[in-house]
């Protein structure tokens, strides 16, 4: 194992020792500018298209009875496109606007479609909208595919501007079971009143029985039903205490960076009628979900913009009825468990979510811009997870904390994250418990235009 370790450092070292020694040259050159297409002289109204690429190389210490591919295997090293997407969005009069977005994720060695590991990509967003008045933002209406969410931030994150190397996933509470990677079909509106940010949303949860995965048997813990269809209403407010967030799109930034000066507090909620069913004695009982939650962000110059802060702690209750858990493994790199006991499953996988409470809280100070030099500066960070969780004896504690190379912003950044998270096992009377911990590090690279 400590080979392993020492491998994947040596490697994230050679990375940035790289990117050190091509920085020299690049820095003379003149800066990338946006990719975007004026429509008019004045710029207001355009087409623009960014592309983004996240490479993972990772070290992973198994949850107990981790096979690969019918193999024992105590811990893994991978490597994998967390994510790769391309936008294309624009205003094309003073009140029509569109947004797409194309890409994939979570692909590794073991990713496959159908058996078929060259059909991943697939439209994240497909999106229209209507803006009410021509000069400000009080109201747009649009529709479509999108990632339009009540609950909170992170439920619809900017993914390539955030601190942490992935965002808290327990927040997008639905992923890949009602929903496609977090998006759903909705009609919405979103808009800007004076101090106050919102978005409401109608959208229309996919079927439990298209995910690709085997609808789970119907039994004492809850479900997604693949019984009947209900839509879902979703909500959030924040009051911009200081400057307002931009609202070109609808997705919200993880750090400016120190651009700008951010004090807000949100508040969102998701409901849906009769979601997920249970086997209540001889009876079938049907749930509604109802998700909310309350945060507060700050993310701000400190001393004249010297160092910039980033602050977030928010609350979260999430009932999907009685007992509903679900374990789950980002970009797992292990297909396989040979221990009936062991709760989490296979690779690095965890309980994320669940009916119950957690609290997330996350802080990153970037450092002063010239750290180093024309190579950028540095960004470290800490973020906890805490999930109180109806079905667990024992709550559930994840713990990141890492560093960012910011090359150039988050056009090119290169990030050390470590990991600890929670493995439990089922005991003999059938309770649920934290019996040891288990690790990751891994080394992000990002390209971002």
């Amino acid at each position: 194992m400590i080979q392993k370790i020492k491998a994947a450092l040596l490697l994230s070292l050679a990375c940035t020792t790289g990117a050190f020694a091509q920085n020299d040259s690049a820095t003379k050159e003149k800066p990338v500018s946006e990719l975007k297409y004026a429509l008019t002289k004045d710029g207001s109204k355009y087409v623009k298209l960014t592309f983004l690429n996240q490479v993972w190389i990772r070290y992973n210490q198994s949850n107990p009875g981790t096979t690969v591919n019918g193999a024992p295997t105590d811990n893994t090293l991978d490597i994998g496109l967390r994510r790769t997407r391309m936008q294309l969005y624009g205003q094309l009069t003073d009140h029509v606007g569109f947004y797409m977005q194309f890409g994939m994720n979570n692909f590794n060695f073991l990713a496959q479609n159908a058996g078929n590991r060259k059909i991943q990509a697939f439209f994240h967003d497909a999106l229209c909208e209507y803006k009410a008045w021509k000069h400000n933002n009080y109201l747009t209406l649009g529709g479509g595919l999108t990632i339009v969410n009540g609950l909170s931030r992170f439920t619809q994150p900017s993914i390539g501007s955030i601190v942490t190397t992935d965002v808290p996933v327990f927040l997008q509470a639905t992923v890949d079971q009602t929903d496609e990677f977090a998006r759903k079909l909705s009609v919405y509106a979103r808009g800007q009143v004076g101090k106050i940010d919102y978005r409401i949303a109608l959208s229309d949860p996919f079927p439990i029985q298209t995910n690709g995965n085997a609808v789970p048997a119907l039994g004492k813990d809850a479900t997604f039903t693949p019984y009947g269809h209900n839509q879902q209403v979703q909500g959030m407010v924040i009051w911009n205490i200081l400057d307002k967030e931009p609202h070109t799109t609808p997705y919200m930034a993880g750090t400016y960076l120190g651009d700008k000066k951010i004090l807000n507090i949100e508040a969102g909620a998701i409901w849906q009628k009769n979601a997920t069913w249970n086997l209540s004695g001889a009876d079938t009982a049907f749930n509604n979900m109802l998700l909310w939650g309350i945060g507060a962000f700050a993310d701000m110059p400190l001393q004249n913009n010297k160092y910039a802060l980033n602050a977030y702690a928010g609350y979260f209750s999430t009932d999907y009825g009685h007992n509903y858990i679900r374990n789950n493994g980002i970009m797992n790199p292990a297909n396989g468990n040979a221990t009936p006991t062991a709760f989490n499953g296979a690779g690095n996988a965890y309980p994320m979510f669940g009916t119950g409470s957690s609290i997330y809280t996350q802080l990153g100070l970037r450092l002063p811009k010239d750290l180093l030099g024309d190579n950028g500066t540095l960004l470290p960070y800490v973020s906890w997870r805490q999930g109180s969780l109806e079905k667990l004896k024992d709550p559930v504690n994840v713990y990141d904390a890492g560093i960012n190379w910011l090359i150039n912003k988050h056009m090119a950044k290169i990030s050390l994250n470590y990991q600890l998270r929670p493995v439990f096992t089922t005991q003999a009377n059938g309770d649920i418990t934290r019996t040891s911990n288990a690790s990751s590090v891994w080394v992000q690279y990002q390209i971002f235009i």
